[in-house]
């Protein structure tokens, strides 16, 4: 049996009255990937932050070789041989790619920084991730999921021992995801342990050794992963019997369901171009639907829902809302026409982490529960303690700062904002990133429930069976165009994969032709940050 590189020893962690770990002990060996894996607050992202020198243990304690270590930063962890990449990305998008990488230990000629061997390295080294971007561009021009792939290749580059990856796959495209994997892998060859945090099921399955499985800040489970079905594995995480929902098979005559959306479009984007981002653009919403968008990283997604909100300039193309053309489209003329757009990137582009659950959510509606200008507090707390049951946010009390909630109900805290502006229109951008089994079954419940109340959601995902799962009609984005849209009986897991990675007809035919196989990591990866 391999040696344990680290151990945890019954410790405890808590934040004001919240025990976010309880006694939590496990060993990460050489040469095996260690899954974690447990529902939103379960503690994970706290165990993480513990194993990586980020906070304190306030009892127990950490092992390395066998040998009691206090780590008092980061620093300490890493010297130690542990490295860890942060769900919420510990790097500065100001700086280059190639300063990021390195920060901390750039190569020095004469005492100074040596640029020139410093971006030789970068490019070397990110290549080895099918990365090959301008090492010399500020990190934040990078798409989030090129972002990621730099912060693990800065962890692996410093030599550690025990790699810790948060939620690696949450921001990754599939061909991204095959680099990862290729990565976790070689690694594990090497005789290096990695501590593996995923909510993605398929993804633990694919490279997981062994699983330690969190509920309510206790080990519930720890054993060989290939040893406990999927099933029983989300059962322990949620401390009773799962029975996994699957969507019904439409009606084989084909009719359409019961209450089908109405006929009147509520929204209408017509020929939304957008240099390098956007190349006319067409979609339609009506009340009561759920239209999905798809495609890979750089088709346009995210750039769709962001010209739509007002929150991305458009070169042409115009946005309808019930029948109105908006000639001087903007974030405010948005909100006024009642579209709201809940963003991938929760931490730059959402939450206030230093305000409460109560503040962040009911941040935006401010206007609406206001009289002659002054906020009504008896209005705030009933709209929020409504919101905060409705979407199942776990906190010890609407006072509590957002910051020190899991990933998952941060995310909710988000979603809740923008349903407190009582929309028309919601636009949903990959809104389970870093979220359970549990609350995605929440989330599909409420899109549901919005929908049969009028609303009108588009869902944007990079996974396939979600669009499946939630959508009446799902249209599919290739380099910022509308390449297909499928509806009725043809929005089936397969069709939309099939629809993502085919190739366009004006490229030569070949093998990947054939095959159908998606584009390469470095293909996807050299396109703006559109998503």
């Amino acid at each position: 049996m391999a040696a344990n590189l680290l151990e945890a020893v019954g410790v405890l962690k808590s934040f004001g009255e919240v025990r976010a770990l309880d006694h939590v002990s496990l060993a990460v060996r050489a040469g095996e990937v260690h899954t974690i894996v447990g529902g939103n607050g379960a503690g994970k992202s706290t165990l993480v932050k513990v194993l990586s020198g980020v906070c304190r243990p306030d009892r127990g304690e950490l092992r390395v070789d066998g040998s009691p270590v206090r780590f008092a930063s980061p620093l300490d962890a890493l010297r130690a041989g542990i490295g860890a990449v942060h769900q919420e990305g510990n790097l500065v998008p100001n700086l280059s790619v190639a300063r990021n990488l390195f920060l901390g230990r750039e190569p020095r000629r004469f005492g100074l920084i040596d640029f020139s061997r410093m971006h030789e390295l970068a490019a070397e080294t990110l290549a080895g991730y099918g990365l090959r971007v301008d090492v010399r561009r500020p990190l934040g021009s990078l798409g989030p999921g090129a972002r990621q792939l730099v912060a693990i290749a800065r962890v692996v580059s410093t030599g550690a021992r025990v790699i810790v990856l948060d939620e690696p796959g949450a921001v990754l495209e599939p061909a991204e995801l095959d680099t990862l994997f290729a990565v976790v892998d070689r690694l594990r060859a090497e005789g290096r342990a990695i501590v593996y945090v995923s909510h993605r099921l398929d993804e633990l399955y694919r490279v997981g050794d062994r699983v330690t499985v969190l509920r309510e800040g206790r080990v519930v489970r720890t054993g060989p992963l290939a040893a406990i079905d999927q099933v029983r594995l989300v059962s322990l995480m949620l401390g009773r019997p799962y029975r996994p929902e699957r969507a019904g098979p439409a009606d084989p005559a084909g009719e359409p369901p019961a209450d089908e959306p109405g006929d009147e479009p509520v929204l209408t984007a017509t020929g939304l171009t957008r240099r390098r981002l956007l190349s006319g653009v067409s979609l339609v919403l009506r009340p009561g639907e759920v239209l999905g968008l798809g495609g890979l990283l750089g088709a346009g997604r995210s750039a769709t829902a962001r010209a739509i909100a007002g929150a991305l300039p458009v070169d042409s193309g115009q946005v309808t809302v019930a029948g109105a053309p908006k000639r001087k489209w903007s974030i405010r003329a948005a909100i006024r026409a009642g579209i709201s757009l809940v963003p991938k990137d929760r931490r730059t582009e959402g939450i206030v982490p230093t305000l409460s659950v109560r503040d962040n959510i009911a941040l935006a509606a401010l206007s609406r529960l206001s009289r002659a200008g002054i906020v009504s507090d008896a209005q705030v707390d009933r709209v929020v303690a409504d919101l905060m049951d409705r979407l199942h946010i776990k906190a010890t009390s609407p006072r509590q700062r957002v910051a020190e909630l899991s990933g998952g109900n941060q995310q909710k805290v988000l979603l809740a904002r923008w349903l407190a502006m009582r929309p028309r229109v919601l636009l949903l951008d990959e809104p389970t990133r870093g979220v359970d089994v549990a609350a995605k079954a929440d989330l599909r419940s409420l899109i549901d429930d919005l929908a049969v109340d009028g609303l009108a959601v588009l869902l944007i995902s990079n996974d396939p069976r979600e669009l499946a799962d939630n959508c009446d009609r799902v249209v599919v984005l290739r380099d910022g165009a509308v390449v297909g849209e499928l509806s009725g009986l043809a929005v089936t897991e397969q069709r939309i994969v099939e629809a993502i990675a085919a190739v366009p007809a004006a490229e030569p035919t070949g093998a990947a032709a054939r095959t159908g196989a998606l584009p390469g990591p470095n293909a996807a990866l050299s396109t703006p940050a559109g998503g």
